[in-house]
């Protein structure tokens, strides 16, 4: 208990791209979905919209391309749909920089 350990601790903030208006940028339907991993334990995306309706494949398959999601494992009783989780470019898109 008497120990003093002294440890530097190093941040580095990432700015996404697309924050920079440099990068594409999500859509609507694109970015509520992402929104929607961020207080999910792993990022865990959803399968189903908030109305209760499947996730377009298009927004699903756009994300992955763009790095922002990523499959995560398969599902065995549906296996034609992606369980995806939010990667940390998709985690960085909801970061306001700090000036």
């Amino acid at each position: 208990m008497g120990e003093n350990t002294n440890r530097r601790v190093q941040l580095r903030l990432v700015v996404p791209v697309a924050a920079t208006g440099k990068g594409p940028k999500p859509t609507t339907p694109q970015r509520l979905w992402l929104s929607r991993g961020l207080d999910q334990p792993g990022g865990k995306l959803p399968l189903f919209d908030n109305a209760g309706q499947r996730v377009s494949d298009r927004t699903v398959r756009s994300c992955i391309e763009k790095g922002w999601a990523e499959p995560w494992f398969a599902n065995p009783l549906k296996p034609d749909w992606l369980v995806c989780k939010l990667t940390e470019a998709g985690r960085a898109l909801f970061v306001v920089p700090s000036n």
